[in-house]
């Protein structure tokens, strides 16, 4: 019997756990990873000339460049290693987030 019931506890956690996971991101965690691009891209994304700036661009593009600079598909010298350590879902946020940016 206890066996059962401990069994069903981490079933229901594990359940919660994935439901969490499932949510939107806070915003501000989504400007938290967004302030990681700073260095090179500016804060808000917007760039100082040479660099290439983020903000008012499209997501769609972004995206796509970044799972380029992820799978390897697109050479890069240090945004494919970025790239790297964000799921898909955080990629789209991030995005997101810097296409809703004024230029």
């Amino acid at each position: 019997m206890k066996t059962a019931i401990q069994t069903l506890t981490l079933g229901a956690l594990l359940g919660v756990a994935g439901w969490v996971q499932a949510q939107a991101p806070d915003p501000l965690q989504i400007r938290s990873w967004a302030a990681s691009c700073a260095n090179c891209h500016g804060t808000d994304g917007r760039a100082q000339p040479g660099m290439a700036s983020l903000a008012g661009a499209s997501k769609d593009d972004m995206v796509k460049k970044m799972l380029d600079f992820k799978a390897g598909r697109r050479p890069a010298t240090i945004m494919h290693q970025l790239a790297k350590g964000y799921s898909d879902d955080q990629i789209e946020a991030i995005a997101a987030y810097f296409a809703a940016q004024k230029n």
